[in-house]
């Protein structure tokens, strides 16, 4: 533990020298400088305080999301810093070299650090450092509505053209503005869609979250055809330590709750039919299941009664199950829904053209819709925001998916 505390505290020093470079290249003024080295001393020992009182047994707050956010807000732009003016070390120490060796040198080995590269670097670290406190005010509550068409050849006729609203990872206990939230949901209701679909996350870990926001999402209308859920990986309670497991059985118990206070038919591993006109399609919700968490979800008992042949949608919370079992399964499942990944809450979209995130080095489908030999699988990028408190480039969604007949394009 102290050789690790030592090696963290080495990285610490590393990189702020570093920055301080950057700066004390840009301006030598005193009080500028002196500044500095206060907020950042500032810091670091709220941030380091902070992670000092973090208790297992209460999980994220408010405060664990603000010292994340803090953390980030400081430590990427550094690491910019940090990473040019290395670099352009190595070149000192080259340039320096080779004046030594060609007898050229000056009186000091090393050649002046540059001004203009600590500006380049300072005005680089200033886009995500810009970012990251926009994403803290503005872009957790950024909503979009995302449609989306989607065509099979086998979808039943009467199907042909129906609406279906997805939202997902709400993580309402990392709420803090109500007038956004109702904002939400007006856009939800706006959709006028014919089912909605809510792939789990309901709150971080605990029920108690959810409720001051009861109300708000009682405002979601009933949809013609059905409002269903399923459980996310945060809805079993995992991430904290419980004092007694017949306190967690109970926080459990409330969470499933949670979902039909506001108006949702919970799916536990179970399938139901959605009848239109003279056709019907199967609705199959599976408790979560993931490669990396927890696998509740038994993909076997929840198509059971099904056939092969039959127009099947499946919500499934964590899209790995997609690949991992899902594709796999001799029961197709036209259309996925899932959710939990968030997109990192950080990325770039350029929509139609780019889309990046550090997501997509952990999940082969992260965000949007994705196709395999006539399967999809939509990954919506979530309602709420986790760990850190605000979204960079990858927005709140809610997404609207419209079923139609005919060849399947993407």
């Amino acid at each position: 533990m102290a050789f690790r505390l030592l090696i963290l505290f080495i990285v610490i020093a590393f990189i702020e020298l570093y920055a301080f470079q950057a700066v004390k290249t840009f301006t030598k003024v005193r009080w500028v400088l002196f500044t500095y080295i206060f907020l950042s001393v500032a810091a670091i020992v709220f941030i380091a305080y902070q992670f000092t009182k973090f208790d297992r047994s209460v999980g994220q707050t408010k405060m664990t999301m603000i010292t994340l956010g803090l953390l980030l807000l400081v430590l990427i732009p550094k690491l910019i810093l940090t990473l040019i003016l290395f670099l352009e070390d190595i070149y000192r120490i080259f340039s320096g070299t080779i004046s030594k060796i060609s007898g050229a040198a000056n009186d000091s080995f090393l050649p002046e650090r540059r001004k203009f590269v600590s500006q380049i670097a300072l005005g680089l670290a200033a886009i995500p450092f810009s970012s990251l406190i926009y994403g803290m005010t503005f872009g957790k509550y950024n909503y979009k509505v995302i449609t989306q068409q989607i065509f099979f050849p086998d979808l039943p006729d009467e199907f042909d053209g129906f609406k279906i609203t997805q939202i997902s990872d709400v993580h309402s206990g990392s709420f803090d503005n109500p007038e956004k939230i109702n904002y939400a949901i007006d856009l939800v209701n706006e959709q006028n869609s014919d089912m909605i679909l809510f792939t789990g996350d309901i709150v971080n870990t605990h029920a108690k979250e959810m409720l001051p926001w009861i109300e708000t999402f009682n405002r979601i209308k009933p949809h013609k055809y059905g409002k269903f859920s399923v459980l996310g990986n945060h809805d079993y309670g995992e991430y904290v330590d419980w004092k007694t497991q017949k306190e967690k059985d109970q926080n459990f118990h409330d969470i499933k709750a949670l979902y039909g206070k506001i108006g949702f038919d919970l799916m536990l591993n179970e399938n139901k039919y959605i009848q239109k006109g003279t056709d019907k399609i199967a609705l199959v919700g599976v408790e979560n299941w993931g490669v990396k968490f927890k696998k509740a979800g038994d993909l076997h008992k929840a198509s059971q009664g099904l056939t092969k042949e039959e127009f099947k949608i499946l919500m499934s919370h964590d899209p790995s199950h997609w690949d991992a079992e899902v594709n796999k399964h001799p029961k197709d499942f036209h259309l996925t829904l899932s959710g939990h990944t968030h997109g990192l809450q950080f990325g770039i979209e350029i929509p139609g053209f780019f889309k990046w995130s550090p997501a997509q080095y952990v999940y082969e489908q992260w965000a949007g819709l994705y196709e395999k030999v006539g399967k999809y699988i939509y990954v919506n990028r979530g309602f709420g925001f986790h760990a850190y408190p605000g979204r960079v480039g990858i927005m709140p969604e809610i997404t609207v998916i419209e079923l139609k007949k005919g060849k399947n394009v993407v």
